[in-house]
């Protein structure tokens, strides 16, 4: 489709860059309704009579999901072009939903499932992955900046859509009628919306080439001047190592911000000041505005101290903090509050700043695809950061512990990961240059006629043909 074709997708000549995170944003707002999904769960639950375990499946699959897709379509992503991702993108989450409002219109909660967690969710990889290089090749001097605005938008769906989904239930009953009536609703209204960042994404063109090298004499440690696959990337040490890093970053957030509430309340059940349930509301809203400013405000601090320190920042720091909560966290409800937004910041600061460090060690060339494939250790933190929470706090209740006996183990091996994850955050040096691409117009940092992207495009055309000669020559020998 012309429209679609990565050629229609180049910036015209004095394009604004500026105009491009309002384009990532306008997918991250909407597909970070994700996280306002436990708006959905008591409603559900009562409505459908399913239990609490089965009304947190759809968010469940829609995260592994969210990994599964972003690493297996990662290449696919980059090859069509960001306008063909984000289209896929608006396409598959909105339908999750209308699929949602139909499964509960017809009391069928497995089509929920496969609504919001199946083709939801593979909405959710793909327009998460889709702006992610874009803004890199369009801020090369800024780029965690440019990564924290989009990816904050993702922290600050559930800002938008909780209230939003809240004053839907209200208005149309927390019944399978108004249930349904809210994700339809969602899904038209997000179409829209995610339909202006379609029409608004573009690729550098030539001409941003010579705006790109006066962007960077300033700042020569931000011109990388090599290259390396997706294919090749997951070869090498520091892919891996970078797995571990956010892996273990956000199983140590996502172990809070997942019980947030119930966690507060216990611990503070047996002391003099017990916290009340509406109060532990309040506490979950904090945390969400802490995990959407940490992801802008700590990305862009990372363009300035560097990618490695601001990972011993979030590692070495939120390991002290969670010592703060084992150790004094009962003692005072704002210091638990402080250090728990801290380290929520420091989750959401997580992500915004992996792509900023995955084009530090292998280039702008497919930095998306090696994100999608990278995001498979969100994939195994989603299910390992409130295992890990639930079970040992189940545990602890039956063997009769109340307050936060009912946590400390679990916080001993969050902190353990943390160091883990510093551990690995200091192995990870420079790519062996075996790994590097050959260098190409536009590819070595270096003014050219073409400019990145032509350079780009061809580099995909020249793949894609010889893809097709293989084709052609398979089944030649299969008729022979």
């Amino acid at each position: 489709m012309g429209f679609l074709a990565r050629e229609r997708q180049v910036a015209p000549p004095g394009w604004n860059r500026w105009l491009v995170p309002p384009a990532a944003l306008a997918i991250h707002l909407s597909i970070g309704q994700a996280y306002a999904w436990s708006v959905f769960k008591t409603p559900l639950e009562k409505s459908l009579g399913i239990t609490g375990t089965q009304s947190a499946l759809p968010f469940q699959l829609g995260i592994v999901m969210l990994g599964l897709s972003a690493a297996v379509l990662g290449t696919t992503v980059e090859r069509r072009g960001p306008r063909w991702a984000m289209l896929m993108s608006l396409i598959a989450f909105c339908s999750g939903l209308l699929i949602s409002a139909v499964g509960v219109w017809a009391g069928q909660y497995w089509v929920v499932v496969l609504g919001y967690g199946l083709v939801g969710g593979i909405g959710l990889g793909i327009g998460y992955i889709s702006p992610v290089s874009t803004l890199i090749k369009w801020f090369p001097d800024r780029p965690g900046m440019a990564t924290g605005i989009a990816i904050m938008g993702f922290g600050g769906g559930a800002l938008i859509a909780s209230p939003w989904s809240t004053s839907m239930l209200t208005a149309f009953g927390a019944t399978t009628s108004g249930i349904g009536k809210a994700f339809l609703v969602h899904g038209i209204a997000y179409a829209v919306f995610m339909s202006v960042g379609v029409l608004l994404i573009r690729l550098p063109s030539p001409e941003f080439t010579a705006e790109k090298v006066a962007l960077l004499k300033d700042k020569p440690k931000a011109n990388v001047g090599f290259n390396v696959s997706a294919n090749n990337a997951i070869k090498t040490p520091q892919f891996w190592l970078l797995w571990v890093v956010l892996c273990f970053n956000v199983t140590a957030g996502i172990g809070i911000l997942e019980k947030a509430a119930p966690m507060l309340v216990d611990f503070f059940k047996e002391s003099s000041t017990p916290v009340a349930a509406t109060a532990a509301t309040g506490f979950v809203a904090l945390l969400s505005a802490a995990n959407m400013a940490g992801r802008f405000v700590w990305s862009s601090t990372s363009d300035i101290v560097g990618r490695k320190n601001i990972y011993r920042l979030y590692l070495g720091v939120g390991a002290l903090l969670y010592l703060v909560l084992l150790t004094a966290g009962s003692t005072s409800t704002p210091l638990f509050v402080i250090a728990a937004m801290v380290i929520l910041s420091f989750y959401g600061a997580g992500f915004a700043t992996v792509p900023a460090y995955l084009r530090d060690l292998f280039g702008t060339f497919q930095v998306g695809a090696i994100h999608g494939r990278l995001l498979t250790a969100w994939s195994v933190a989603g299910v390992l950061g409130p295992l890990i929470v639930n079970a040992i706090a189940d545990a602890g209740k039956k063997a009769g512990h109340v307050g936060p006996d009912l946590y400390a183990t679990s916080f001993y091996i969050m902190i353990s990961l943390l160091v883990v994850g510093f551990v690995a955050n200091e192995l990870i040096r420079p790519v062996n240059p075996k790994f590097h691409e050959p260098a190409a117009a536009g590819e070595t940092g270096k003014p050219s006629p073409q400019g990145d992207d032509e350079a780009t495009v061809a580099k995909w055309n020249e793949a894609e043909a010889a893809e097709s000669a293989d084709v052609e020559e398979a089944e030649g020998v299969v008729k022979k």
